[in-house]
């Protein structure tokens, strides 16, 4: 790993060296800091005033800079605007490509422009993190509120707003007018007339892909990305990447994916049918949420296991995987005949045992090149959902009754057998096509900060609240001899180290991390109880069949990819993903709070409206939150055992878990209070988790 001081260093263009952010001078600051308070000759408050004064005057040099540099391309621009227009009213098409070629020189100026804004705008993100780290105080949080929200913020041109959209609104207009002219011989169709980005041209594709990264913007596809943990925006060398290209196997990765789905049908397939299984083993309805809520209970455990194991070997995994899973679904159809409810528990806790979702994420973090990893990543989270939505699907097609000879094949116990199956039929496959990545190659690369789903490029990471110095003795050098300790105050050798203990890695939850943390867990928990206890509750309220309930879970199985599409393309380009996340919550509490029946009958519209209002409003959630966890969790949690996607995983299957346990016991007060009695703590944890937002919210920036 490169840090980032001299990253910077060789990053910069040599003439402008004099308006960067002077990193190094503030690591100074810091380290000068630690010895006076050590000595007792600062204190904490001129220290932070000291400080913020020292940033208020390098972000202003570098502001000045940039509009000075802006000033310039539009000096160009009003040029080339005049030669423009004689070259219209001349009709001199001799002199188009010239012209063309003239704003593709600005447009490659506005490149460097951006680079410059882009690497200030890490090295500003990178100091105030590491001020936190250092002091143990949520100096980022003071200094963002107070300066971003502004009306004089020139933070905001650094970080947030680059002043460079008339720039790139100019080249991009002329290029493409200058384009149709040549082709249409002076009667030239205007690019406000056309559709969007009709004209490709390499230097306004770079631009675009710079703008968008300093803006946050994103596409449907990279929404997706950030939503699987995976897809990261750190800068990474060509010869990373063709580390990547050497381990690469298409088939394998769709492998990877095709267990992510038929792991995701085989965790909902038996939702509609739960309870009325239960009920013919002679156990109450409500022990559909031990049912369903046993395969997220060893899903607990072989999260840790199977991520321990993708360290070694990826395809060994994936057979235990489907061997295991394959025993379990048997296991499961088999209890009908058994007449055992144990053997049903049993089945389902072999399932939740096979879950390799950690080997899957895995994969694609470690095997896939960077310039494919936002498909693939796109790709992983499109599969759970398409499974999520096809396993009710599939139950409710699964409405017939018959034996052969001692087996019985009906709609408790088809799923587990179709299931069966499928598993057997993948395994095979599997078999035959993985291709095993060489495992040299991981053990040789650094840890990179953004394969799992850490994005360095504009992050925030606010420090443990711990005792003021508590690193006193900085392992850092300074002046000519210093050597770049970034992401922490460790060692390098250190940083490199992934996570593997389950300590190290609580030592590294912030409490912007720890909140995200628990906002998935919150998303997840609500969801669960959404989809559990929907069979049992339609039966009691307004008598639904199976085949009814199977439907409306497939509905809203199918919202998942519309509102990726709608949040990734539109919303979280209109809005900071903070803001987005904030009112997901806000709407997330709506939707329980309309969920409950007080007082009038209960109705399907009330049913049906306030369930997808929560759970679309958990699915925009989960975009959001991940992606967020992304940019404040340390980069020491990009790989390991226990890494972001792990921890993630394990907070969203324990909100499962007890949202499950919830949900059987109170079937003890009868299925007439089952609906409030699980929505009463699915209430306190959203308000809670709001609450905990907006203490932490200054430093989702």
């Amino acid at each position: 790993m490169v840090a980032f001081g001299k990253k910077l260093r060789e990053s910069q263009i040599q003439e402008w060296q004099g308006y960067y952010l002077d990193y190094k001078l503030m690591k100074k600051k810091l380290n000068r800091y630690t010895q006076q308070i050590e000595v007792g000759t600062q204190n904490r408050h001129l220290v932070l005033k000291d400080f913020s004064i020292l940033l208020d005057s390098e972000i202003e040099k570098i502001v000045m800079f940039l509009l000075q540099q802006q000033g310039v391309l539009a000096s160009k621009l009003l040029n080339l605007g005049e030669q423009y227009d004689s070259v219209l009213q001349q009709v001199d098409e001799a002199k188009i490509p010239e012209l063309q070629e003239a704003y593709r020189s600005v447009g490659r100026d506005l490149l460097r422009i951006l680079s410059f804004v882009e690497m200030n705008a890490i090295g500003l993100r990178k100091i105030l993190k590491k001020f936190d780290k250092r002091f143990g105080y949520r100096f980022t949080d003071y200094y963002v509120k107070t300066r971003a929200n502004h009306p004089y913020s020139q933070l905001r041109q650094v970080c947030k707003q680059v002043g460079v959209g008339a720039v790139v609104g100019a080249i991009s207009r002329n290029l493409a007018d200058l384009q149709d002219f040549q082709q249409h011989y002076g009667n030239y169709i205007s690019i406000y007339d056309q559709p969007a980005f009709s004209h490709p041209d390499p230097v306004l594709d770079s631009i675009r892909a710079a703008v968008n990264r300093l803006s946050n913007s994103t596409s449907f596809l990279h929404y997706l990305g950030k939503h699987a943990l995976l897809i990261g925006d750190d800068l990474q060398s060509p010869s990373e990447d063709h580390a990547d290209d050497g381990r690469y196997h298409f088939m394998s990765l769709l492998l990877n994916l095709a267990n992510t789905f038929l792991y995701m049908v085989n965790t909902y397939i038996i939702v509609p049918t739960a309870d009325n299984y239960s009920m013919t083993l002679g156990a109450a309805a409500t022990v559909c949420g031990v049912v369903i809520g046993s395969m997220a209970v060893a899903q607990v455990f072989s999260s840790v296991y199977f991520s321990a194991w993708s360290n070694r070997s990826y395809m060994r995994p994936l057979v235990f995987s489907s061997i295991i899973l394959l025993v379990g679904n048997t296991l499961y159809a088999l209890a009908y005949d058994l007449n055992s409810i144990s053997v049903l528990l049993i089945g389902r806790l072999f399932c939740g045992l096979g879950s390799a979702r950690a080997v899957n994420r895995r994969y694609i973090s470690d095997c896939v090149p960077l310039k494919l990893r936002m498909q693939a990543s796109a790709g992983f989270v499109s599969a759970g959902a398409l499974g999520m939505a096809c396993g009710p699907a599939l139950a409710c097609l699964l409405q017939t009754n018959f034996k052969i000879y001692k087996l019985t094949f009906n709609e408790d116990t088809l799923p587990g057998w179709i299931m069966a199956l499928a598993w057997l039929i993948y395994l095979l496959w599997l078999s035959i096509s993985f291709k095993e990545p060489s495992r040299v190659t991981t053990e040789n690369i650094v840890p990179r900060e953004s394969n799992s789903g850490k994005i360095v490029n504009i992050s925030v990471e606010n420090g443990p609240t711990q005792p003021l110095l508590s690193n006193s003795k900085a392992k850092q050098k300074d002046g000519d001899g210093d050597t770049d300790c970034d992401d922490a105050e460790e060692d390098p050798a250190e940083i490199q180290k992934p996570v593997n203990s389950i300590v190290s890695a609580y030592r590294l939850l912030t409490p912007s991390v720890k909140v995200q943390l628990y906002i998935y867990f919150m998303l997840k928990y609500a969801m669960e109880i959404v989809l559990a206890e929907s069979s049992v509750i339609t039966g009691y309220y307004f008598i639904w069949s199976t085949s009814s309930v199977a439907i409306f879970l497939a509905c809203l199985g199918l919202t998942v990819l519309p509102v990726n599409v709608v949040v990734g393309s539109y919303i979280s380009n209109m809005f900071e993903e903070r803001q987005v996340l904030l009112a997901s919550e806000i709407l997330v509490c709506i939707g329980i709070l309309l969920s409950f029946h007080v007082l009038i009958p209960y109705s399907v519209p009330q049913y049906v409206s306030s369930a997808l209002i929560t759970f679309v409003s958990a699915e925009v959630l989960e975009g959001v939150n991940l992606s967020l966890l992304s940019r404040v969790m340390s980069s020491r949690l990009s790989r390991g055992t226990y890494n972001g996607g792990l921890l993630s995983t394990e907070a969203g299957t324990l909100a499962r878990v007890i949202a499950d346990g919830t949900i059987t016991l109170a079937g003890f007060w009868g299925e007439s209070k089952l609906l409030n009695t699980t929505l009463v703590p699915a209430l306190f944890i959203c308000v809670s988790s709001i609450v905990a937002t907006c203490f932490t919210y200054n430093s989702l920036y």
